[in-house]
C-alpha cells in the first residue's frame, strides 16, 4: 500500500512538472512567432510606418532643408547612414547596456557618429555642408534615430535592426527628395541643381530648368509651402492606403459570397 501511495503521489507531481514545462515553452514559441520577417520590416519602414508620412518624425529638417532636391538628398543620405550605424551598434551592445542609463548611452553614441559624418561632409562636400548648415549637426536630436534605437534596435538582433534602420532611412530620404524636388521645381523652376557636387560630374546631366522665372511660386520654397506640399503627400498616401483597403474588403466579400 505504501508503494502504491508513493507512486500515486508522484504522478501528480510529474504531471505538474510536465504542465509547467509546457507553459514555459509557450512564451518562447510565441516570441519566435512574434518576430517580424525582414520583408515586413522593409515594407513598414518604406510605406506602412514611413517616418515622414506616418509617424511625422524629423519635421524640422524635413521642412527646412527641402528647398532643393540636392540638399534634401544629401541630408537623407547622412541621416540614413547615422541610423544604420547607430542601430547596428546598439543592437550588438544591447545585452551590456543597463536599462536605467540606456538613453544617455544612445545619445552619446549617436552624437559620436554624427560628429564623424559632419567632418566627412565638411571635408568632401563643403558646399553641401554650407547648405545644410546646423541641420546636419541636429541629426543627433532627430526623433527617428532615437525612436528606432529605443523601439527596435534595443530589442532585436543586429541584422533585423540594420534592415529596419535602412528601410526607415530610405523611406525618410525618399520623402525628403520628393518634397525637395516639388519645392525646387515650383519655387525656383529648376530640378536637381547641385547634383554634380553631391554625386559627381556624371550627375550634371540631371540638372535642368523646368519652369521659367515668371512661372514659379515663391511660397513653395517658404515654410508655408513646405507644410502645404507635405500635407498633400500625406493625403495622397492615405488615399492610396484607403483604396487598397477597400479593394481587399471587396475581394473578401466576393469570396464569402461564392462560398
Amino acid at each position: 500500500m505504501k508503494g502504491n501511495t508513493t507512486v500515486e503521489g508522484l504522478i501528480p507531481d510529474v504531471n505538474k512538472a510536465t504542465a509547467g514545462s509546457t507553459v514555459s515553452q509557450q512564451p518562447s514559441a510565441e516570441k519566435r512567432k512574434a518576430r517580424p520577417s525582414l520583408i515586413s520590416i522593409i515594407v513598414k519602414g518604406l510605406w506602412k510606418e514611413n517616418p515622414g508620412l506616418c509617424q511625422l518624425l524629423g519635421m524640422c529638417p524635413l521642412l527646412a532643408v527641402t528647398t532643393s532636391a540636392a540638399s534634401a538628398l544629401g541630408l537623407g543620405i547622412a541621416t540614413t547612414l547615422v541610423i544604420v550605424i547607430s542601430s547596428f551598434i546598439i543592437s550588438l551592445l544591447r545585452a551590456f547596456i543597463l536599462k536605467e542609463v540606456r538613453i544617455p548611452i544612445y545619445v552619446l553614441l549617436i552624437a559620436a557618429i554624427v560628429t564623424v559624418v559632419c567632418f566627412e561632409v565638411e571635408a568632401y562636400y563643403p558646399q553641401l555642408y554650407q547648405q545644410l548648415g546646423i541641420y546636419l549637426a541636429l541629426i543627433v536630436t532627430n526623433c527617428i534615430i532615437m525612436g528606432r534605437a529605443e523601439a527596435f534596435a534595443g530589442r532585436n538582433g543586429p541584422l533585423a535592426a540594420a534592415v529596419d534602420a535602412l528601410s526607415c532611412g530610405i523611406g525618410f530620404s525618399v520623402v525628403l527628395f520628393v518634397l525637395g524636388s516639388l519645392r525646387e521645381i515650383l519655387g525656383s523652376g529648376t530640378f536637381f541643381v547641385g547634383a554634380s557636387e553631391l554625386l559627381g560630374s556624371w550627375a550634371q546631366n540631371l540638372e535642368m530648368t523646368v519652369l521659367s522665372s515668371d512661372q514659379t511660386y515663391l511660397i513653395a520654397i517658404l515654410p508655408p509651402g513646405g507644410f502645404f506640399l507635405l500635407a498633400l503627400l500625406i493625403a495622397l498616401k492615405n488615399a492610396l492606403d484607403n483604396r487598397a483597403h477597400n479593394k481587399a474588403e471587396r475581394r473578401l466579400r466576393i469570396r464569402s459570397m461564392r462560398v
